[in-house]
């Protein structure tokens, strides 16, 4: 059988999981239990490795994470065998599309397992041996997924109708006899009453010839307009950057809509892991460590009296007395108070957010760059005061500022910045200031991480006043978020 090639899908926004999750960070790049242990892409890069005879991971994601993706594939130590760059977003068989004929690049009947980058597996040796065990039956020419036994009538998910077992599969794989959208409650509870109906994964394994085959015949557009993107697209920083005018045309639907509920190739493997797709507050309670009355607590917390909580603090103490199933995170910009019953509903404060075009749905106060990251400590109309966090070897572009001067002050490491013509090194406790419309660069040049505290003053303190010249990382003029 031909090499399995792992398709990892990063290009979510994670809404129900804010105010940790936010359109500039969301949840896959986050480490929610232990800042030690993977983030969920961490976990995904690292659950089919080459080590284990797996093809090297293929990912897709959007512009505004290339950088986050790269830091998680050096944590995992882990070379992709290509990042490609999503210009839009624009749902998964779009998605799946290129990254299948990518592999067609490869092998003509090369198999790709299609994963989204923020699952939760338990059992990871189970998984790969569902893996292969699921290739085999792709390489007959079926398009296989995965269906989870429903453990509860949950409505956050969709349901698949198991049909009839497949002639040699030992009697495990099975037709796909029909997909259901989310339910109500009580729907929900006849479907695990009736036991032939399973939870959707959206983990598939499928044939990459037989996939573009059937796309082909079910939705050509998507087809055509993938072929176009990967046809011009461009290297980008050890990505390939997706031909945005051809992308722009794919419509915007899910591989099972695409294909999956149309195709009569469509075949279910059910996957028995500890499978959690951690898609609100409650999943992700479900699979946190808890204590013995079922509250999990993540950070500064006092609990007294009170059970199955999920708190999360990230800024200060929280005390919570005498109640019960709820979900507490607090932030430094944000704080969220929720009945963990409906956790499910947080996507549309988010949605409320973005109307209002409220930046506490995009960004967190620390703002990542792939130099680094700053936090914005202070903000007032005509001042701001931020904390820069720089890399070692890592390098700003050279850059001005119309509306604003900058002090900054260096409180870890030493930094060589350029002011105009004037170029020096600025070391701990020593300070340098720039003038508006001076051009200034900052590099940190040592093998520790540098930090300054930098104090704007000005009369418009937005990230987009900055005009950069001779940036190594390539960002485009609206890449300021």
């Amino acid at each position: 059988m031909s090499k399995i090639y792992p398709v990892i899908l990063s290009g979510g926004s994670g809404t129900r999981l804010w105010p940790l999750s936010r359109a500039m960070y969301p949840k896959q790049f986050i480490r929610f239990f232990d800042h030690s242990e993977p983030s969920f892409l961490g976990a995904t890069l690292k659950r089919l490795t080459t080590s284990a005879g797996f093809a090297a991971p293929i990912l897709l994601c959007n512009n505004d994470h290339r950088f986050l993706v790269k830091d998680e594939l050096d944590r995992a130590g882990i070379a992709a065998g290509t990042i490609f760059l999503e210009p839009v977003a624009r749902n998964t068989a779009a998605a799946i599309a290129v990254g299948a004929l990518a592999v067609l690049r490869e092998d003509p009947e090369a198999i790709m397992v299609v994963m989204p980058s923020d699952h939760v597996i338990a059992d990871e040796a189970a998984f790969e041996r569902a893996i292969r065990k699921a290739a085999q039956v792709a390489a007959t020419g079926r398009l296989v997924l995965f269906g989870i036994k429903p453990a509860e009538a949950h409505t956050g998910y969709g349901y698949i109708r198991r049909g009839v077992a497949l002639p040699g599969a030992d009697g495990d794989v099975f037709a796909v006899d029909a997909f259901f959208e989310k339910p109500d409650a009580a729907t929900a509870a006849d479907y695990l009453a009736a036991g032939t109906y399973f939870w959707n994964s959206g983990i598939f394994v499928l044939h990459a010839r037989t996939f573009i085959e059937e796309l082909e015949r079910l939705s050509p557009d998507i087809l055509e307009a993938a072929r176009s993107a990967l046809a011009s697209a461009e290297p980008d920083l050890g990505c390939l950057r997706l031909g945005r005018a051809a992308f722009e045309t794919a419509p915007s639907i899910s591989v099972d809509y695409a294909v999956m509920e149309k195709t009569n190739l469509a075949a279910m493997l059910p996957l028995d892991v500890g499978w959690n797709d951690v898609g609100s507050w409650a999943s992700l309670w479900e699979v946190a460590p808890r204590d013995k009355d079922g509250n999990s607590v993540q950070g500064d917390a006092l609990i007294e009296d009170s059970t199955n909580l999920y708190v999360h603090s990230e800024r200060s103490l929280v005390a919570a007395i005498g109640v019960k199933d709820l979900v507490i995170v607090d932030t430094p910009d944000a704080l969220l108070v929720a009945d963990k019953a409906r956790s499910q509903d947080v996507s549309t404060i988010v949605k409320r957010l973005k109307a209002s075009n409220r930046k506490e749905q995009e960004q967190h106060l620390r703002n990542h760059r792939p130099w680094g990251f700053f936090d914005t400590l202070s903000l007032a109309p005509r001042f701001q005061v931020k904390l820069l966090h720089v890399k070692p070897g890592a390098k700003l572009s050279m850059q001005m500022h119309h509306h604003r001067s900058e002090h900054w002050i260096v409180v870890q490491g030493t930094a060589k910045v350029v002011i105009g013509d004037t170029e020096k090194l600025v070391r701990e406790n020593e300070s340098v200031y720039i003038f508006a419309t001076q051009w200034h660069r900052l590099e940190n040049p040592g093998k520790v991480p540098l930090e300054i505290i930098e104090v704007q003053i000005g009369t418009y303190l937005g990230e987009d006043d900055i005009v950069r010249t001779d940036d190594i990382y390539k960002r485009a003029p609206e890449e300021t978020r």
